[in-house]
């Protein structure tokens, strides 16, 4: 694997993966901020600032901007997340210069025209009024919500309308100033990629970024707590979530491979307990997310309102289940299988190996070999499981629902045993 890195004057990190194999090159601009960066007045704009990079700079505009990179067959995305922004582009070897100009120019010089920040504030709320017809997204912004209450890691990345509706140019360009610094940024690229010209471009085109220090982000405290969405569904959409560990805690594997053993795959516990033998839901999954300095195990289904105490009842027994009579091996395995197939398939995509690499940098400051993954999953045990299992059920609980519940009293029994639960070990 030829995975090079660079560090520029300002401090800005190179780093890529040539993939000789390949006649294309990912590429793109990670910056280690996100919506939890935000300050209370600004509660959106880093979402907003992402939209606005594709809206014309002080060389090109928005429609520059997009016959450039589709006169070469390319095109160039974004994405926002709480501790992360993206800007990545995907191009024939060739055209490498071309995107890395793109990228450079929507982040250095941003053109914030009046008209297009109209144009996409109004696409900003549709998508948060899109948002609010899809229970799943309601569902999900609510169990954050649960999570990490009146905390930046708590609230919406799109924002609410009411804060969307008030940002201005000055807090778009206040943030971009504040957050986007060279030493909080990685230029990450995989596929036909030659890194000392990589490098060479870095130079020229991103030189101008800040090499100050950016701004340390909140911190996020996992609490807990029920949060109940009150628009009417057709089915109940539920997420049960407990707290997980943040990026580089000892427990990081073990919670990915704790939440595919419970909901990962049609073979997983839950869905054959929850789906296949009691018809409960349609769908059902398990997963592990994680912040810098925190993070959530959770569950996520639907069902039908009539079902929703006895679906929660099922989750409750399945957990304590899990926490009291332990894992088969053969479960394990099968997960494992599963993570190291992800692992691999990722080397074999350039734009997800980019994406790979700019987040390795921003979370532990270097590449990790695929090798060195692969071993850590292999090193969860049996007795890892069972423990993080128990803390599971020793964790304040954090419940959202959207959609209607029938019988809400006995929902509200089985839930109460996860709160009794968790102000116990409290």
């Amino acid at each position: 694997m030829s995975v090079t890195v660079s560090k520029l004057k300002n401090g800005l990190t190179v780093v890529s993966h040539s993939m000789p194999e390949v006649e294309t090159v990912s590429l793109g601009l990670w910056a280690g901020t996100g919506s939890r960066g935000e300050a209370p007045n600004e509660h959106g704009v880093a979402h907003f600032l992402e939209h606005m990079a594709f809206k014309g700079t002080a060389r090109r505009s928005a429609r520059d901007i997009a016959e450039e990179i589709e006169a070469v067959g390319g095109d160039l995305n974004a994405a926002t997340g709480v501790d992360t922004t993206a800007y990545y582009a995907r191009v024939m070897r060739s055209d490498m210069p071309l995107a890395l100009d793109l990228l450079s120019d929507i982040i250095l010089e941003p053109r914030f025209d009046g008209d297009e920040l109209e144009r996409e504030r109004d696409v900003i709320l549709q998508e948060i009024a899109s948002a609010l017809d899809s229970p799943e997204d309601i569902v999900f912004d609510l169990v954050q919500d649960a999570a990490y209450p009146d905390q930046p890691a708590g609230r919406p990345i799109l924002g609410t309308v009411e804060s969307v509706s008030v940002l201005s140019r000055d807090h778009l360009g206040s943030f971009l100033s504040a957050h986007y610094h060279a030493p909080n940024m990685v230029l990450a690229a995989a596929g036909a990629i030659d890194h000392a010209a990589l490098v060479e471009e870095a130079e020229r085109r991103l030189n101008k970024l800040d090499a100050g220090a950016s701004p340390a982000p909140s911190g996020s405290l996992y609490r807990g707590g029920i949060r109940r969405g009150e628009k009417s569904f057709e089915q109940t959409h539920l997420v049960l979530g407990f707290e997980g560990p943040e990026y580089g805690h000892a427990d990081y594997y073990t919670a990915r491979i704790l939440a595919g053993v419970l909901g990962g795959g049609m073979s997983s516990r839950l869905f054959q307990e929850v789906r296949e033998r009691r018809g409960l839901c349609y769908a059902i999954n398990a997963f592990a997310t994680s912040l810098s300095d925190s993070g959530m195990l959770a569950i996520y289904a639907a069902t039908g309102p009539d079902r929703a105490h006895e679906l929660i009842a099922v989750l409750h027994e399945e957990l304590v289940r899990a926490a009291n009579e332990g894992f088969r091996e053969d479960e394990i395995a099968r997960v494992r299988a599963q993570a190291k197939m992800g692992l691999l398939a990722a080397l074999e995509s350039s734009s997800a190996r980019a994406e790979q690499l700019g987040r390795q940098i921003l979370i532990y400051g270097h590449p990790v070999p695929a090798n060195e993954l692969i071993e850590k999953v292999e090193a969860v045990t049996i007795a890892d499981l069972e423990v993080l299992a128990g803390n599971l059920l020793a964790s304040p609980v954090s419940l959202a629902t959207a959609g209607p519940i029938l019988h809400v009293a006995r929902f509200d029994a089985v839930a109460e045993k996860f709160a009794l639960a968790s102000s116990k070990a409290a």
